[in-house]
């Protein structure tokens, strides 16, 4: 039995549950949007979490993934705040450098000069 291989799921796990910070987080109320930036093969990319703060029987805070009907509206609104800080988080990265790749930019280049727009809407 190879023990590093079956050491190697542990070190994974324990990496992942290493806690770490959210890039942003915006909040309306009891309620909030946790943006995280994450990091692919592909370059870094941000995903948010939604959820709704509430005090326990001993006092301690804890986050609910469940909503009533009167936090709905407040969740859309959270929601289209989260959507504008994620594009100007993304556009931070861009702009410092930070998620540039080289087929991006081709890929970003052809299509802002039309060459990767087909179909009968592009040709007018």
């Amino acid at each position: 039995m190879n023990r590093d291989r079956d050491n190697a799921p542990r070190q994974h796990e324990a990496e992942r549950s290493e806690a770490r910070e959210p890039a942003e987080v915006i909040r309306d109320g009891f309620l909030k949007a946790s943006i995280w930036r994450n990091e692919s093969e592909k370059g870094s990319y941000y995903a948010t979490t939604f959820a709704r703060t509430y005090r326990d029987e001993q006092g301690n805070y804890r986050d609910s993934h469940s909503y009533v009907g009167t936090d709905l509206l407040k969740l859309s609104e959270l929601a289209r705040a989260a959507y504008g800080r994620t594009n100007d988080l993304r556009r931070e990265d861009r702009d410092e450098g930070r998620d540039r790749e080289p087929e991006q930019d081709q890929f970003r280049a052809r299509r802002s000069n039309g060459k990767d727009r087909k179909g009968p809407a592009y040709d007018r």
